[in-house]
């Protein structure tokens, strides 16, 4: 009978702290945001495609024409190696060489990392961050919401529900 008794009392408890959790959690006032109808949408982001779509297309073009440039020289080394001289071969295949290591290094400095494409993409790209995370904060304040999700993130988070410093001393305690 105590065995039956503490079943019925357990199980009640399990369905008092149950109730609980799922009446705490419907307090939570949740929304979320579609970042691809906000890139589409936000005419900051339109300019900044443009302008990036601009930069990109010129570096794009300048690189073909390099490596166009570095082709016909190879095709008229290739054609004329059998009648240049040990001398003039060893002058071509540097010249060459040179052409292909400017080739190589213009594609890192735009391409590469840290490069001009990258920094172009920060600069043109961070400031409109700044400004969708503040309207989502904003917005998220002004009509109560606790939590707004992106597709990909988490945009906005009440500070009341942040545990980084409960994370962070658990941590600590471990390490000791």
């Amino acid at each position: 009978m105590n065995i039956r008794k503490l079943a019925i009392i357990a199980a009640m408890a399990v369905s008092v702290i149950f109730t609980a959790t799922i009446a705490q959690a419907q307090a939570i006032k949740m929304g979320f945001i579609k970042e691809d109808r906000i890139r589409v949408e936000y005419k900051a982001f339109q300019k900044a495609e443009e302008q990036w779509n601009i930069e990109s297309k010129a570096w794009d073009d300048e690189g073909s024409s390099k490596q166009l440039e570095l082709q016909t020289m190879i095709d008229e080394y290739e054609k004329q190696k059998l009648i240049l001289s040990e001398d003039k071969k060893k002058e071509r295949e540097a010249t060459l060489r040179a052409k292909k290591d400017a080739l190589d290094a213009f594609t890192k400095t735009i391409f590469g990392p840290g490069g001009q494409a990258e920094i172009k993409q920060k600069m043109l790209l961070e400031p409109i961050y700044a400004a969708v995370n503040k309207a989502i904060e904003a917005v998220s304040i002004e009509n109560g919401y606790d939590v707004v999700f992106t597709l990909t993130s988490i945009g906005y988070i009440k500070e009341s529900y942040d545990v980084t410093d409960k994370v962070l001393e658990y941590l600590a305690r471990q390490e000791q």
